[in-house]
């Protein structure tokens, strides 16, 4: 399925953003850099090709300018392109690319995801910190550009700009990102809900309406994979907090409804096929009983229609009015693969095996996959979005593949452990990669590399040198260099020394990842060279 999609893309409308594939040629819908090659690009070394996966990663830097007058969505951008080139450079190692000294902190990919990071800054610069929708990408942003945007343009960012800043040590895009989460969470109604499009400018409310699907779902996300990926607990106790009130207002006979964001009543009884995300996120936090049943409503409606309408009525058991399309989303499918990982229920295989003939039967062009248009009588539409190749296809293939070195695959010494960083200090690609909302997976270890294992060794070495020097303690009795004034950066921990009387707490997240060396000094034994 991936060959005949990519390459029709490429046969056919490279390069333009996307394929037509009832016309078999191409389109520019998100900003004209090559969209479908750059969201496919890490796919390629998913499914195994390392010698595509080179021909395409040296094309994009010889090709991809983000110096262009063009107006491109904030949001998209991120999640496909600065996503995209981020993951593929993470992978760059395992294709067999040539590396520079000092990767994953350095490489000529990354720096193409700096550029069309820096391009979306301008976005950011508002009263409130939450970024505009759209921004041009030579002239920042328009003067006439709305000020509303939807809930997930404002939370959608932590991930990338988080990577990004641990990777380069330009903390601009993590702070950038959590200044408008931080600013977002401010503007919760009283019962704890968000709503679905802000005013970001004066932080009104425009369209109030609260659930977990179209114009919020990725921001709920991105809290919980931004509390794994970076240890936070301050993103994950917003996540609980927003669920307690998702499951007390919105959730009904294991259905999500949407509901007024200020009383809680019901606004629209309706399922739509971007919530299917959520019994995966549910998995990631354990809560595998209500995911299980979520899953079993969503797959019913899978059943029924050989797809997911874009909006589905509950009350009616049948599509809405002018919402009866089926773009080829991953969501269903994307929960299937958590689910299967979680449970080992091969009834998740059965729902792959589903999505599968279903697409092969109802949506294969000889140009490609279309979307559906109608699911009623299987009318297609000439599009193919690049998140089928990024996401769809991805997470099928990863749904039968569990070996997978994504996911943790493998074991030590079988060539899926990495080494990087300076002098090859750092163990990359052990597992537990986090997924971007267009499915593109970074390697947490790389964040850990580039970022605290510097600080861990600085910490290590002063250590070191006040024991090799306790006669001149009295007159050094200043602060010690790891510990600045303003004190740590959110979300990382402090120093791993403990002080004198203070309990180990246990983290709230899983174990988090510390060299040799800092797990001795927890206990207080450093052994230096003459011991």
């Amino acid at each position: 399925m991936f060959y005949h999609a990519y390459n029709s893309y490429l046969d056919n409308a490279f390069p333009y953003d996307e394929l037509r594939p009832l016309t078999c040629d191409g389109q520019d819908t998100w900003g004209s850099f090559s969209l479908t090659l750059i969201d496919a690009l890490d796919t390629l070394l998913v499914l195994g090709n390392h010698t595509e996966f080179k021909r395409v990663a040296s094309l994009l830097q010889d090709t991809v300018d983000f110096d262009i007058d063009v107006n491109a969505s904030v949001f998209e951008t991120n999640i496909r392109v600065v996503g995209g080139l981020l993951s593929a450079h993470l992978l760059a190692g395992r294709a067999g690319m040539e590396l520079e000294p000092g990767w994953p902190c350095s490489g000529p990919l990354l720096r193409m995801a700096e550029d069309a990071a820096r391009k979306l800054l301008p976005a950011f610069q508002t009263p409130t910190g939450m970024p505009y929708g759209t921004v041009n990408l030579l002239h920042g942003v328009s003067p006439t550009e709305t000020p509303v945007t939807c809930t997930a343009g404002v939370g959608t960012f932590i991930l990338e700009f988080a990577t990004l800043s641990r990777l380069t040590g330009d903390t601009i895009f993590e702070n950038v990102a959590r200044r408008a989460l931080r600013a977002l969470w401010k503007t919760r109604s009283d019962i704890g809900l968000v709503g679905n499009h802000i005013d970001i400018v004066s932080k009104k409310w425009v369209a109030q309406d609260a659930g977990i699907g179209a114009g919020v779902d990725s921001y709920f996300e991105y809290l919980v994979k931004g509390a794994i990926m970076l240890q936070d607990e301050e993103l994950l106790n917003m996540f609980i907090e927003y669920d307690r009130a998702i499951q007390n207002y919105t959730r009904f006979d294991d259905w999500y409804l949407w509901v007024q964001m200020h009383k809680g009543t019901v606004s629209m009884p309706v399922f739509q096929s971007l919530e299917a995300f959520w019994p995966g996120l549910q998995s990631l936090l354990g809560n595998l009983d209500s995911a299980v049943r979520t899953f079993q409503n969503y797959y019913s409606v899978w059943r029924q229609f050989g797809g997911l309408p874009e909006f589905y009525s509950i009350p009616q058991g049948y599509t809405v009015d002018k919402r009866e399309g089926y773009p080829l989303r991953p969501e269903l499918i994307e929960s299937a693969m958590y689910l299967f990982r979680a449970t080992g229920d091969h009834i998740y295989l059965q729902l792959g095996l589903d999505a599968l003939e279903s697409i092969e039967k109802i949506a294969k062009t000889p140009c490609g996959y279309a979307s559906v248009k109608d699911l009623r009588d299987h009318q297609l539409d000439n599009r193919m979005e690049s998140f089928f190749l990024a996401e769809t296809i991805k997470y099928l293939y990863l749904l039968f593949d569990p070996t997978h070195f994504l996911h943790g695959g493998g074991t030590e010494g079988d060539g899926s452990w990495e080494e990087g960083g300076e002098g090859g200090q750092c163990v990359l690609g052990a597992g537990g990669f986090i997924f971007n909302t267009e499915a593109h997976p970074l390697d947490p270890a790389a964040l850990y590399c580039c970022s605290r294992h510097a600080q861990d060794r600085q910490d290590l070495r002063d250590i070191l040198l006040s024991l090799s020097q306790p006669t001149q303690k009295s007159d050094h009795q200043s602060a010690p260099p790891a510990k600045e004034t303003e004190g740590p950066p959110p979300g990382q921990s402090e120093s791993i020394a403990l002080k004198p009387g203070e309990k180990k707490t246990p983290p709230l997240l899983s174990c988090p990842v510390q060299p040799f060396s800092a797990r001795l000094s927890i206990l207080g034994q450093v052994f230096s060279d003459n011991t």
